[in-house]
């Protein structure tokens, strides 16, 4: 096992931490977030996602940092930025159902907020005016434009205007503008995904050009996630939506070089089994780190090179070794999710780390489906 005093991510008073833990350390969350504003240059054109981290902690970070716009995906989300006194929050989502009235609820509760959402569909966008205009209440819209996830949006162009043109018309929401999200966007090399990035942008611009000669304002237009995030602050105006930089992950680290943002998350688990003479157990199982990739892409341990898991099940991951490896029960691995998001959202708390000592805790408040019932 490698693993040095000086390594940033030791825990100097690991024995008082059970594990499986999720560690933050503070310092590096704040070289995140600074990193990510000198990349955009102006707070006006970062509109940071709260999904990764679901934290009152790391909003009141972002809000001290300057940054006063945020996303999110959930109205939990959107009601734990208000509580950190966020004052402009985009629902990331096209509210369905009850979800319209919880967020004019929320919206009634707190109305220094300007509350935003999506709409990708004439019959939502119908749904959601008269539910709002019902409630004397206006909320602002973006269309939400499917850019080739194939989840969520409306292709750009003249069907995205017409729903662009037709929103206008509907007493209860004003169009801001267009929301894209390209996160399936993944090359490695920065210049392929900027290529493939601007494939799509064009559409987009294509149909802007078209609004504005048909006599509407310049519609406001909120692009990306952390994939495209370095392509699309290029664009003058266009406001962008990285979530992960926060605490940074694994598979970022892996497809994203060009980006210099520090893991400030990490996994403390214990070695608890050694089955076989080749074989470590951890108590790292599915109810503790993201495991929706395949197994090989669950974890990255700092202090071992030398460890490939071969199976996992809800409280156990068990790791293959060399014959002669020198692993005790008890020993402590530190490892970097893969997938952060996720992961974040299998722990009540997260314990921060200061000069190498845990002390306190993070809620992961959002993590909630629901704050106020």
């Amino acid at each position: 096992m490698q693993n040095t005093p000086q390594d940033w991510y030791v825990v100097k008073n690991a024995e008082t931490v059970d594990s499986p833990a999720l560690m933050v350390f503070p310092e590096r969350v704040k070289a995140n977030i600074r990193t990510a504003l000198d990349m955009v240059k102006d707070p006006s054109r970062l509109r940071p996602h709260v999904k990764t981290n679901k934290s009152m902690e790391v909003a009141d970070m972002m809000l001290e940092a300057g940054i006063y716009q945020f996303k999110c995906a959930t109205i939990a989300e959107a009601e734990m930025l208000c509580r950190a006194g966020a004052k402009d929050i985009l629902l990331a989502y096209q509210p369905v159902g009850p979800k319209i009235q919880r967020l004019i609820n929320l919206a009634m509760n707190y109305p220094q907020v300007n509350f935003s959402c999506l709409i990708d569909h004439p019959d939502s966008a119908q749904k959601i005016a008269e539910t709002v205009h019902e409630s004397k209440l206006t909320f602002s819209v973006y269309i939400d434009l499917n850019g080739g996830t194939n989840r969520t949006g409306i292709a750009p162009g003249p069907e995205a205007e017409a729903l662009y043109e037709t929103a206008t018309h509907l007493e209860g929401i004003y169009v801001k503008g267009f929301h894209l999200y390209d996160g399936h966007l993944r090359q490695k090399d920065l210049q392929e995904r900027k290529a493939a990035c601007d494939i799509i942008f064009r559409e987009v611009e294509h149909m802007l050009l078209s609004l504005q000669q048909k006599g509407y304002p310049e519609p406001e237009v909120i692009a990306g996630g952390s994939t495209t995030f370095p392509i699309h602050l290029e664009r003058d105006k266009v406001v962008c939506s990285p979530g992960t930089f926060v605490y940074w992950d694994a598979g970022y680290a892996e497809v994203l070089s060009e980006q210099r943002f520090e893991f400030a998350a990490v996994v403390l688990t214990r070695v608890i089994s050694l089955p076989a003479e080749n074989l470590v157990c951890v108590d790292l199982g599915h109810k503790s780190i993201a495991s929706e990739n395949p197994l090989e892409n669950r974890v990255r341990f700092l202090n071992a090179e030398n460890l490939t898991p071969v199976s996992q099940s809800e409280e156990h991951l068990v790791l293959k070794s060399s014959d002669d490896h020198d692993y005790k029960i008890g020993d402590i691995l530190y490892g970097v999710p893969y997938h952060i998001c996720p992961t974040v959202a299998l722990y009540e708390r997260m314990i921060p780390v200061t000069v190498g000592i845990a002390s306190g805790e993070w809620r992961v408040v959002a993590r909630d489906k629901m704050l106020t019932w």
